[in-house]
């Protein structure tokens, strides 16, 4: 938000901080023998969905307002906060 990123940017700049951040952790699992045969195939799999998820985000990205697309992805930052907060604190 303080560096003023257009939508298109932002989202940009996460995608490459997720994928970067995703590739290491599958490195170091891959490195402690935690990621065996079966945890790559359905990490694999997993992928499919993800990727639907993603064709369809972009869609939608492209038909919504920047002030409503900066609006509802800060509320779910929020959301996901204090979905992280409580947990916490019910544990």
């Amino acid at each position: 938000q303080a560096l003023g990123l257009e939508k298109d940017e932002l989202v940009r700049a996460l995608g490459l901080s997720f994928l970067v951040s995703t590739i290491a952790l599958g490195w170091s699992l891959g490195a402690v023998g935690a990621l065996g045969p079966d945890t790559l195939v359905a990490s694999v799999l997993a992928l499919l969905p993800a990727l639907l998820g993603m064709a369809a985000g972009q869609w939608l990205r492209g038909r919504v307002r920047a002030e409503t697309f900066r609006t509802v992805f800060f509320c779910g930052l929020l959301a996901l906060g204090l979905y992280l907060l409580a947990r916490r604190l019910l544990a």
